[in-house]
């Protein structure tokens, strides 16, 4: 890429980073305003649910992305894939997708526990290129661009630096064979464990220390860890799958993903005791 191609590459991110976070700010007024009285609450599965605030929330991004950009693809969690690359079949891997959670942490929200985000991400070529997580109840927002610095309200931000480990604070859900024994000896190795119920914005608070890692060995779905985990990652994280590989690949299916995120000397340690 040339000089020129890379500035305006670097620019395009910029005024997509400022669009992502703009329209997250005004989908969370949406949250905030129906926050405690949601009139409808519907079952997606066995533990998931939706109310009429997730749609109200994803169709303000939907428009709003479809007047800004109107030729790039969208992945919303509970419309789906729309478009992608103009005059093609739809596909997620080439040019522009923006991938959004309008509410993640909805069971939090439908019985009124403060612990909940937006998430918008934008992909380029099948890659997190612009992450914005916005938490309405603390008026904060989380956001990163390829190759620059996570920032917390515009203020850059880094992960922890705690040196042992068994002083960490790990967000921390594990699922699968032996999980009682894996659990146990996680929680052995650290000072302690939590899980908030929303993945996106406990991932994100990993770039700031708030948690030292975050692990989670499944359940996940790419609107979940687009967005959190690219900052996450230009916070200093070492973050990655639960095999140690690439923590984003658009091939996994919904609701099959692990991410362990952590600073790079806990790492390697934390993925063997979890994975």
């Amino acid at each position: 890429m040339s000089v020129a191609a890379e500035a305006t590459f670097g620019e395009d991110l910029q005024d997509a980073l400022a669009f992502a976070t703009d329209v997250a700010v005004r989908a969370g007024r949406i949250l905030l305003e129906r926050y405690e009285r949601v009139e409808r609450v519907d079952h997606k599965s066995a533990k998931d649910v939706v109310t009429e605030v997730d749609h109200l929330s994803e169709a303000l991004i939907l428009a709003a992305i479809r007047e800004r950009y109107p030729d790039d693809g969208i992945l919303a969690e509970e419309s789906g894939e729309h478009h992608a690359v103009k005059g093609e079949a739809p596909t997620l891997a080439r040019g522009r997708t923006w991938v959004i959670d309008p509410l993640d942490g909805t069971v939090n929200y439908a019985n009124g526990i403060p612990f909940f985000c937006v998430s918008v991400a934008l992909l380029v070529e099948g890659l997190p290129a612009v992450g914005v997580i916005h938490d309405p109840m603390r008026s904060e927002t989380f956001a990163a661009v390829a190759g620059g610095p996570a920032t917390l309200d515009e203020r850059a931000v880094v992960v922890s630096d705690k040196e042992r480990l068994e002083d960490l604070v790990v967000s921390l859900s594990l699922a699968g064979r032996g999980v009682a024994g894996r659990v146990r000896a996680t929680r052995k190795a650290i000072r302690v464990s939590r899980n908030m119920g929303s993945a996106a914005l406990a991932l994100a608070y990993v770039a700031n220390g708030r948690f030292d890692a975050f692990i989670q060995t499944g359940g996940l779905s790419t609107w979940d860890i687009a967005a959190a985990g690219l900052i996450a990652e230009r916070g200093g994280a070492t973050i990655t799958d639960m095999a140690g590989g690439s923590w984003f690949d658009l091939s996994r299916k919904t609701k099959t993903i692990g991410v362990l995120a952590a600073p790079r000397r806990h790492h390697a340690e934390l993925l063997r005791l979890t994975g």
